[in-house]
């Protein structure tokens, strides 16, 4: 026979439900600014501050393996705002440089999401915002805690 769910966890399911809802333009697959998704963004970014950046670390900061980032990068590569080179020292090893309409997009697309960031804190009352993010943060660490004990109950 199933648990029942009490309130509390009827309430928290919800919550996880809208905020599912609220965040998928934040997903690999959704658009934030200039046809770009946030994964897309987070590897123009990594690229912007490194001024180049080897397949293997961006696998790292994207938290997925080499074949993924592949797969991710492709379209950046077929829209020329990157480029794949051959390390001088390493020639097995393959970098990431932005293009000059890589550098451009970066600069539009980051002053997007910071439009986007400060329209989401005006939404904040000011006493609250403090509280609101910690809270947040409390939050997503438990459902990552909760997510790599019980890889079963997501798809990643």
């Amino acid at each position: 026979m199933p648990q029942r769910m009490s309130q509390k966890d009827q309430e928290i399911l919800s919550i996880i439900q809208e905020l599912t809802k609220a965040v998928r333009c934040c997903r690999q697959d959704g658009i934030c600014c200039e046809d770009i998704s946030v994964t897309q963004f987070t590897i123009l970014d990594a690229i912007a501050g490194c001024r180049e950046l080897d397949m293997t670390m961006l696998s790292k900061v994207l938290s997925v393996d080499k074949s993924t980032t592949t797969r991710l990068v492709a379209p950046l590569i077929r829209r020329n705002l990157v480029v794949k080179e051959k390390s001088r020292k390493d020639l097995r090893m393959v970098l990431l440089k932005l293009t000059k309409e890589g550098r451009t997009a970066h600069q539009r697309i980051h002053q997007c999401l910071v439009s986007f960031v400060r329209a989401i804190q005006a939404e904040i009352p000011y006493d609250k915002k403090e509280m609101s993010i910690e809270g947040v943060r409390v939050f997503l660490r438990a459902l990552q805690n909760v997510s790599e004990r019980h890889p079963e109950n997501h798809d990643n």
